[in-house]
């Protein structure tokens, strides 16, 4: 193997590795993914030097720590999570409830940043996965409002009923009351950012989640209440924090 395509196959090691639940021997990665136990070997030494991979005292190998270091390397390098991070511990804080922010990437609802409140949700998805678009606040969200976006809609975006899209527009935020987990009821607000006079794009999305009982009273209307003002405010720390990096605009207006 060489090149392009040694790459793809270290990158599939990595993929099946993370997927995996348990440490994996060479032969059993090497059946999985279709490459000899040589080559496999090749690929998973050279991952070991650089720590992308660990092997335990069997010799097996799973995930290593460099992964990490390279994940939150990226995640902190997200604008919206830097502008972001501040006002969802203040909501998770004042709430007690989990708060996470969910941005569409490569065709994707992917979860950005999430804080953790008190509930039970612990177990939900975790920083980096993807949530499935159509069953979530999230989805319907970007279905109703970001139908101009350049990425492609194979992620399963529910096709909405006719006027929902103009109604979700018109109050600002989106729900789903155990539609993906029972006994979960979110809520999803959008954050804009700014791109020029007269021009916004949907950023990411602020979701809160609570068990539904819980969901119930605290109230819907006061969370969007809550919601749609901290998405305001994260809007426009996104929006400065572009200016500041690119003082040019600044002249446009």
């Amino acid at each position: 193997m060489a090149g392009a395509a040694t790459v793809e196959k270290a990158i599939d090691v990595l993929f099946h590795l993370h997927d995996a639940k348990a440490a994996l021997g060479v032969s059993e990665i090497g059946r999985a993914l279709d490459l000899p136990k040589s080559s496999c070997h090749r690929l998973l030494s050279s991952l070991l030097g650089r720590e992308l991979v660990d092997r335990d005292e069997r010799g097996r190998y799973r995930p290593g720590l460099a992964l990490l270091s390279l994940g939150l390397g990226a995640q902190q390098r997200e604008p919206v999570v830097s502008a972001a991070r501040p006002v969802l511990e203040r909501e998770v804080a004042e709430v007690g409830e989990t708060v996470f922010l969910v941005s569409l990437r490569h065709g994707h609802l992917r979860v950005l940043d999430k804080v953790e409140g008190s509930g039970f949700l612990r177990a939900a998805p975790g920083v980096g996965d993807i949530v499935p678009a159509e069953v979530t606040a999230a989805g319907r969200l970007y279905a109703a409002l970001d139908s101009s976006t350049p990425e492609p809609r194979e992620g399963g975006f529910p096709r909405l009923a006719e006027g929902e899209a103009e109604e979700i527009a018109q109050r600002g935020y989106a729900t789903n009351r155990d539609a993906w987990i029972e006994g979960l009821s979110v809520l999803g607000v959008p954050i804009w950012q700014d791109c020029g006079p007269g021009q916004r794009a949907l950023a990411a999305v602020m979701a809160v989640a609570a068990a539904s009982p819980r969901f119930q009273r605290l109230g819907e209307e006061a969370l969007a209440g809550r919601l749609l003002l901290a998405a305001e405010q994260v809007g426009e720390r996104l929006s400065a924090s572009r200016t500041l990096r690119n003082p040019e605009r600044s002249t446009d207006r």
